[in-house]
């Protein structure tokens, strides 16, 4: 069953490939032994950034050049979850209605399920299925909240960090977190007043933690005008070339590993079952100590 799965997948057959992505983000029986026979080498590029920078339009425009040189794009857009009934909300996806009749592009929506940090809990083994089909790069665009900044950057290969111009104090607030994660930056929406000012101060930010092999570059872009597209696309080639180097696969690697880990030592956890073992135990004592109550859960991982 799962050795023609793999090949329709390996063929470009989006209807397998749906499937398998189901089979991941749901962890079906059998996910574990699908996901052992593939393997790809398509750059894993992540797009993040804080609400209304245009990462959408900007993925949109970054897809439609590499269509125009016949590259293969597939997406994951991860979007929040209602807090009440889980749904995904898709209104950002409009901006994308272009893409899904293109032959070339596969596009698939993505809900965060109320993941911390605005991430697919799942996420790195659907990424793992897309590499096994014949795309040429996979974007994935979060949520861009809170901690998803940072988690994007144990899936990607290469992330962009997408501001404007007003992202300012935003940006110095985060400033720590995003320098640590961001490959390239773009300031997009670059006709406002203050992009290039803004630009510059990134630039200087990104000279003081680069290495002898890569510094971040930054890139102004006009989105909704195909502005700095073609410059974004050469320096997001750029550091797919960086990132052969083995000391970065190294740390990609390890910190895929430890997300998975960690996802599977927590596999038996729910909020809903902890928040009826904390009913349970405020009925025995109203003045419940927050560590005592977790304490077991220390033990049973240490164990």
């Amino acid at each position: 069953m799962l050795i023609p799965l793999v090949h329709e997948i390996e063929k470009g057959n989006e209807r397998h490939i749906a499937r398998a992505l189901s089979w991941a983000e749901n962890q079906q029986t059998g996910t574990l032994e699908l996901l052992k026979q593939l393997q790809g080498n398509a750059q894993v590029i992540g797009i993040t950034g804080p609400p209304g920078a245009g990462k959408s339009t900007l993925v949109n425009a970054l897809v439609n050049h590499w269509r125009e040189e016949n590259k293969r794009v597939a997406i994951l857009a991860v979007d929040p979850s209602s807090a009440f009934n889980f749904g995904s909300l898709l209104g950002d996806r409009l901006r994308m209605q272009s893409l899904f009749l293109n032959e070339g592009v596969f596009i698939r929506s993505v809900s965060s399920r109320g993941s911390l940090g605005g991430l697919s809990a799942h996420i790195i083994e659907m990424v793992h299925v897309l590499k096994h089909a014949p795309f040429d790069y996979i974007l994935v665009e979060t949520v861009g909240v809170g901690q998803s900044e940072v988690e994007i950057a144990g899936v990607a290969d290469t992330t962009i960090v997408v501001s404007v111009p007003e992202s300012g104090d935003e940006i110095q607030t985060l400033k720590s977190g995003i320098m640590e994660i961001a490959d390239i930056f773009v300031v997009n929406k670059s006709d406002r007043s203050g992009a290039q000012t803004f630009a510059n101060h990134l630039q200087k930010l990104a000279h003081y933690r680069s290495t002898d092999f890569w510094e971040s570059p930054v890139i102004l872009t006009q989105a909704l005008n195909n502005e700095g597209i073609e410059s974004l696309a050469k320096a997001i080639e750029d550091h797919g070339k960086f990132n052969k180097k083995p000391e970065r696969q190294i740390q990609l690697f390890a910190e895929k590993a430890f997300a998975m880990i960690q996802d599977y030592r927590m596999r038996d956890l729910s909020i809903d079952a902890i928040k009826e073992e904390v009913k349970n135990a405020f009925r025995k004592n109203a003045d419940l100590n927050l560590f005592e109550f977790i304490e077991p859960f220390f033990n049973k991982f240490s164990g």
